[in-house]
């Protein structure tokens, strides 16, 4: 379980293909903290450590992650969003966040506006995943809330802080991100579509 709020940028060190799978070693400051099977999101991708050496570590995505996220994208020196598993009993600064990342979308718009930034997404409205005007969604592992709710298309407002301190300031029109929409928006669907 995660919050959405991210705890460090880690730069990709090496980057190797085992049979389906593919090994992702990481540099991070907490690396240290780690330890073997411990959880981490990485652009909001839940990854299990395999592996610690210094200052990086392992962690593998399978086929069916790397069908579904940006992981593919990665490329070594690449820049990713961190973060840890939340501590039970510590705040909520985000919102429920699994690391299962839902699809990928692509960023249409950038918009600097005196201060903030607007960034445009679309994605595959056939999946039948929806956003809510000032619901929440993650963006590569980033808690925030929509804007400008459509049917396959959504803003989101960044601050400076944000924007300093994730890889949001990477991001140009025909970046490939990870959605995780909210949590209890995706029961409440399921629920009405059931007709319960």
């Amino acid at each position: 379980m995660f919050t959405g709020i991210i705890e460090e940028l880690g730069t990709i060190t090496s980057l190797q293909i085992d049979k389906e799978n593919l090994d992702i070693t990481v540099r991070a400051n907490f690396t240290s903290e780690l330890k073997i099977d411990q959880s981490v999101a990485h652009n909001g991708v839940c990854l299990t450590v395999v592996s610690i050496k210094e200052d990086t570590y392992t962690v593998t995505a399978i086929k069916e992650t790397l069908d579904k996220t940006n992981l593919n994208d990665l490329t070594q020196g690449a820049i990713v969003n961190l973060e840890r598993g939340m501590k039970l009993g510590a705040r909520l600064d985000g919102h429920i966040v699994q690391g299962h990342v839902d699809q990928i979308a692509v960023c249409t718009a950038v918009e600097e506006a005196d201060g903030s930034w607007y960034f445009t997404f679309t994605y595959d409205a056939a999946l039948h995943n929806i956003t809510i005007e000032k619901g929440s969604i993650t963006v590569n592992g980033v808690s925030l809330t929509v804007v400008n709710s459509k049917k396959n298309e959504f803003s989101v407002a960044i601050i400076p802080f944000t924007y300093e301190h994730t890889n949001f300031n990477t991001f140009e029109v025909g970046t490939v991100v990870n959605l995780e929409f909210d949590v209890i928006g995706k029961y409440v669907k399921r629920i009405t579509e059931l007709g319960v």
